[in-house]
């Protein structure tokens, strides 16, 4: 059986190699109306957000990606430097590991060491214990603990989990006794009006939808599969934008968070636009930092906060909450997702 750290490593390389693969998050589908007069200036304009008592100066953050190898602890504290440089939150990868192995718990606390003060999310799968996510919330000094829904990946890994009936029981525990806040996301197959509903029934109020349409790890587990025999289920989950469609309704009730394909200041403005209020990052950020290094993607990231700035003046919007005002056209295949979902398509 492949050990858990040599795992870790199969993630970054077959997440890269998605890379360049042809995908689509669905916000291809979404267009805002262009209006003449914009009326606001670039100076009117603020990137602060709040994911409900989090404060965030910048609404777009570095996702969940990696730890628990010495590969991925490189990759970690470079992203880290990066975070602190450019002022962005920061989520960890599963810390799972590295409560089971101390000897990996360098790679999740380089984060804190590298990036002192900055906001530090911890990661852990759903089926954790209330106790398991105080230790994965100590050991990085985290300001909130990220909870990841990944049924489908977990099925389709050789060593994964069988037995997932636990889990919203757990994430109920979790939310009522941890003492920072805890964001549920999924791991890029996306959110239902179901799920979302359950979410908030027990307490959470902060939910990554994390669509389909960015690294799609069915096909990174059965890479790893002798056989590769799941080959049919990598189109399996909602979009990025079908998904925010189903958690509209709930933009009251939560924090709502997009990520799963998000590359480009666009698809962070389509995803306010559909009610949004913060949007997290993962291929897009390993890739520059692997190919590119720490002073490129610094630069990317200042350049992704004045384009987006710009944006938000082109549709005239002076804030993140009020993107989510603007018109907006669905194409034929969201209308028809909103018709048979029962879903509101303005």
């Amino acid at each position: 059986m492949t050990t858990s750290w040599n795992r870790k490593d199969q993630h970054i390389h077959y997440a890269e190699m998605q890379y360049n693969q042809p995908k689509s998050n669905g916000l291809d589908g979404v267009r805002f109306v262009h209006q003449s007069f914009s009326e606001i200036s670039v100076k009117d304009v603020s990137l602060h957000t709040n994911l409900d008592t989090l404060n965030l100066d910048v609404p777009f953050f570095i996702n969940a990606m990696t730890g628990g190898s010495d590969k991925a602890a490189i990759i970690n504290k470079n992203l880290a430097y990066v975070a602190r440089e450019t002022n962005l939150a920061m989520a960890v990868g599963s810390i799972s590991i590295a409560l089971n192995d101390p000897t990996q718990q360098e790679s999740f606390k380089i984060v804190r060491k590298t990036n002192p003060n900055g906001m530090i999310f911890a990661n852990l799968g759903a089926h954790h214990s209330v106790e398991n996510a105080k230790r994965a919330v100590d050991l990085i000094e985290a300001n909130a603990l990220q909870l990841h829904l990944n049924t489908p990946q977990e099925l389709v890994m050789p060593e994964g989990d069988r037995d997932f009936s636990s889990w919203l029981k757990n994430i109920e525990s979790i939310v009522n006794r941890l003492n920072v806040p805890v964001i549920v996301k999924e791991v890029g197959f996306g959110m239902s009006k179901e799920t979302i509903q359950q979410l908030i029934d027990v307490g959470v109020t902060i939910i990554d939808v994390a669509g389909k349409g960015g690294t799609n790890f069915i096909e990174i587990e059965n890479q790893r599969r002798e056989l590769k025999e799941y080959s049919y289920l990598y189109d399996w989950g909602q979009t990025t934008a079908e998904s925010l469609l189903e958690a509209r309704k709930f933009a009251s009730q939560a924090s709502i968070v997009s990520s799963g394909g998000i590359k480009t200041p666009l698809d962070m403005l389509k995803s306010f636009g559909l009610g949004a209020v913060a949007t997290g990052l993962s291929g897009e950020f390993l890739h520059l930092i692997l190919t590119k290094g720490t002073d490129e993607t610094i630069h990317q990231i200042e350049r992704f906060k004045e384009e987006l700035t710009h944006l938000m003046v082109l549709v005239g919007a002076k804030s993140i909450a009020t993107i989510k005002d603007q018109p907006l056209v669905l194409d034929s295949h969201l209308t028809n997702w909103c018709y048979q979902r029962h879903l509101p398509i303005n």
